[in-house]
């Protein structure tokens, strides 16, 4: 496999293989929004893909998994306050609220419709929940008002220079960033996934958003690079069959 220059002259112009990505990784990604992200798509489908992302999520279990890595990372911290960035339906903040008894959650998304039904759920009741609308690119707080910021299973929607920028506002509102998603697998898998889902996307939206997802995800070599640019120290661990978790500190 023949792999590319290693230099990132704009960090928006950066694959999402990384700078040292092969040819064939950089065929396989796409600028192309996901349902999800577009404003011409009708909000009944936006809803149906969260609904079918949490369903997802509660019959395999992803959303305990984050959970127990979120409470890992604040177990020390006797009364823990997270701010969940991108939270979509709520899920893992919900989870959270009910494995840590005195854990306080900001329960944020960009998005005023996911908001809107967050705060009329059991979340908008709880005590120790915030609901409200958070631009993670800008987030509006004071330097370490948390002690963990996570981003789950959405940092792949954003360009690299919004990516870079995330990581900047999470750790500094925060004095740790969580980020886990998607990993991106090698380019020979990656293309028999492809092809397994585009049948799919023709017809099904929760495949359509999966097959984007896929192609927009970030390489453990990109995310050091955006870390890089943000000037923030960054720990990537992952695993090509489930799980990419990033660990974000600013430092000194």
């Amino acid at each position: 496999m023949a792999y590319m220059a290693n230099e990132v002259t704009d960090i928006a112009d950066m694959p999402r293989g990384g700078p040292d990505a092969s040819w064939l990784d950089r065929l396989l990604e796409t600028d192309c929004p996901e349902y999800l992200d577009r404003d011409d798509v009708d909000d009944e489908v936006k809803r149906a893909i969260v609904s079918a992302l949490d369903r997802i999520g509660s019959l395999f279990g992803e959303h305990d998994r984050n959970a127990a890595l979120v409470l890992r990372e604040v177990a020390d911290i006797v009364d823990p306050t997270i701010l969940e960035l991108g939270a979509g339906h709520g899920a893992l903040s919900r989870r959270l609220l009910e494995q840590h008894p005195t854990a306080h959650v900001t329960v944020s998304d960009v998005n005023p419709e996911s908001v809107a039904a967050m705060a009329a759920s059991d979340l908008g009741d709880n005590p120790r929940a915030t609901v409200r609308p958070v631009d993670a690119t800008a987030i509006d707080a004071a330097d370490g008002s948390f002690d963990l910021a996570v981003f789950a299973l959405s940092f792949h929607h954003l360009r690299p220079a919004q990516a870079a920028r995330v990581l900047a506002e999470g750790t500094r509102v925060a004095g740790e960033m969580l980020v886990i998603d998607l990993p991106r697998v090698p380019s020979p898998l990656h293309v028999a996934k492809l092809a397994a889902l585009a049948p799919l996307a023709l017809w099904w939206p929760f495949a359509h958003d999966g097959l984007i997802s896929s192609l927009r995800s970030y390489s453990p070599s990109a995310l050091r690079a955006l870390g890089a640019h943000a000037g923030i120290d960054v720990d990537v661990s992952t695993n090509p069959f489930d799980r990419q978790v990033v660990r974000a500190r600013r430092r000194g």
